[in-house]
Parts: structure tokens; C-alpha cells; sequence
């Protein structure tokens, strides 16, 4: 049987990914990867690859790993090898830039955003061309890295000008409009191989990001939503949505092969799309309580693409 091999740098993802391959009983090879080197002349193993590379990888010491996989991902793509989102869903995934180009052009509603490079003068200078409230952010993101809400210019002049104020690990920070999200919380939406899995919520009363996985540690003098955040799932929100339906469109579209996409609604119902996450990871208390596992769709997915690349090589 071929293998399943996957790229990771964080340990503490791993475990639900794990048991539901093993569940399945697909023999799996584990990639802890860092950084490295690629013998371009190289053939990779046969089989079906996960990447399970992060954007928040730097926080623990790991920007290595993700300068590297984008590179391998290339050459497992170039000898043919299937990747569960592969080199275009993982340039997706370490920029927030292109992710909401990839949303317009999707036809996607998203906050409006200003990309700015170039350190404290130039962030206030873009400042001042974007309507307040604003909400600072970092192009990788991860963890709710530089995510700040600013009600006015001077609060802003001041954090960007403080000893302590870093840019984002590629050099880009985003400013962002700010959405009062109505109900005081967000929502992401899980899909998996174009299926829907379901929607969850949580509050937006300790920061602005959703990180729902049990094990997400999250830093809380950035996003402080971690152990004290509380998800519940949103049953009203179906396959038959038509933001879902757009979601499934845009994942085609993009080659994203699984993904948690998140939004925030308005007061008056308007929904802004924000942030792409093909690393997906999934809350346990609200599967366990719905009888759900995004995990296990993974699972599924990467067993019919093992079926199919043995079925390929039988011809």
C-alpha cells in the first residue's frame, strides 16, 4: 500500500490527524521539517502527501520550515506526487494579500485592506488614508500576531513608533478596516475536499482571531481567546449558503483541498470575509458534542487519493 506522508513543524496539531489515519489504517510517514535541503536531482517517495505547514511556524522557531516547503512542495508536484494542498494553496496560505485578491476576484465581500511595507513611517502615512476604526494585522499570520484594534491616529503613531513594534515576519503589515461584528462574534466555516463540514462561532471579547483547535496556544498579550474562547456550532449555516457555496467555488478555484475560512458579519448582515486557513484544525468539544471530525474527512479524502494513485499504478 502507498504511504501517506506528512509535513509538520508542530507537534501539538498532530494527534487528532494521527488517530484518524490510524482509524482508517493508512500507513503514514511523518516529516518534521525545520528547514533542510533538496537535492534538486532527488526522486520523492511515492505516496500521498499532507502539508500540515503553518504560517504561524515562526512562532516557535520554524520560518526555516516554510521557506523550505514552499520550495518542496514544487518538486513533489513536479514528479507527479499528490499533495493535500499543494504550492498554490500554501501561497495562499502564508499571505494575507493574496488571499483577499483571491477573494474579490472570487466575488468574495472583504474588509477593505492596505498593504504596507516599508516600517513606522510609511504605516502612518497609509494610516491616515484609511477610515478609523482600524485593526493592524500581519501579512503570515498565526496566533494573532499584530492584531490591534485603533480608534485613533495617535494611539497608532504610538504603538508603531514604541521600542517593541515588529512587522510582520515577510516584512508586511496590513491595516484593515474594522467590522463591529454583530452578536460580538465570528465564524468559521470548514470544508473539506469541496464538502462542507459545518460552521462555528466564537466571541470576539478577548481578540480577533479564531484558533479552535484544543491544543492552539495563543499568545495573550496579543489574541487573548484562547482558553477563556467559547465555540458552539452554527447549524443554520448550511451546504446551501450561498457564502458556502462561493467558499466551495473559491477552494476549486484556488486548489485548496481543505480549508477554515472565516467571516464577521455587520450589523445590518453584511458578511467580510478575513482570513483563509488551509491548516485547518478543528475543535473537539463542539465534534464530539455534534458528532462530527473534520480530521476524519481529511482522512477519508487522503484514503480515496491512495485508492486512486494504487488503481493509476495497476494500469
Amino acid at each position: 500500500m502507498s504511504t501517506v506522508h506528512i509535513l509538520f513543524e508542530n507537534e501539538a496539531w498532530m494527534a487528532p490527524l494521527r488517530d484518524a489515519l490510524a482509524r482508517r489504517g493508512l500507513p503514514v510517514e511523518e516529516h518534521f521539517v525545520e528547514g533542510g535541503t533538496l537535492d534538486l536531482a532527488s526522486t520523492p517517495p511515492e505516496g500521498v502527501w499532507i502539508n500540515r505547514m503553518s504560517p504561524s511556524s515562526h512562532t516557535r522557531g520554524h520560518q526555516g520550515g516554510v521557506a523550505f516547503v514552499k520550495e518542496y512542495l514544487h518538486h513533489l508536484e513536479a514528479h507527479g506526487r499528490r499533495v493535500i494542498n499543494g504550492s498554490r494553496a500554501f501561497a495562499l496560505e502564508v499571505s494575507k494579500v493574496r488571499q483577499d485578491l483571491a477573494l474579490r476576484r472570487a466575488g468574495i465581500q472583504t474588509p477593505h485592506t492596505i498593504a504596507v511595507i516599508g516600517g513606522p513611517a510609511a504605516l502612518k502615512a497609509a494610516a491616515r488614508t484609511l477610515a478609523l476604526p482600524f485593526i493592524t494585522k500581519h501579512n503570515q499570520g498565526g496566533k494573532g500576531l499584530g492584531v490591534q484594534l485603533f480608534r485613533d491616529l495617535d494611539a497608532f503613531d504610538a504603538h508603531v513608533d514604541a521600542p517593541g513594534f515588529e512587522d510582520g515576519i515577510d516584512g508586511v503589515t496590513l491595516l484593515q478596516q474594522y467590522i463591529p461584528p454583530a452578536g460580538g462574534y465570528i465564524t468559521r466555516v470548514e470544508i473539506v475536499d469541496g464538502v462542507f463540514q459545518y460552521a462555528i462561532r466564537s466571541s470576539t471579547a478577548g481578540g480577533f482571531e479564531l484558533c479552535p483547535a484544543d491544543a492552539c496556544a495563543i499568545d495573550d498579550a496579543y489574541c487573548p481567546v484562547g482558553e477563556s474562547a467559547t465555540f458552539a456550532l452554527r447549524p443554520e449555516i448550511t451546504a446551501d449558503d450561498p457564502l458556502v457555496r462561493s467558499y466551495v467555488r473559491l477552494m476549486r478555484d484556488e486548489q485548496l483541498d481543505l480549508a477554515g475560512i472565516e467571516f464577521v458579519e455587520d450589523a445590518e448582515g453584511q458578511r467580510y470575509t478575513y482570513d483563509i486557513n488551509g491548516t485547518t484544525n478543528y475543535n473537539g468539544t463542539v465534534e464530539a458534542e455534534h458528532g462530527l471530525s473534520g480530521m476524519d474527512a481529511l482522512a477519508a479524502l487522503v484514503e480515496r487519493e491512495l485508492r486512486g494513485s494504487r488503481e493509476a499504478a495497476a494500469k
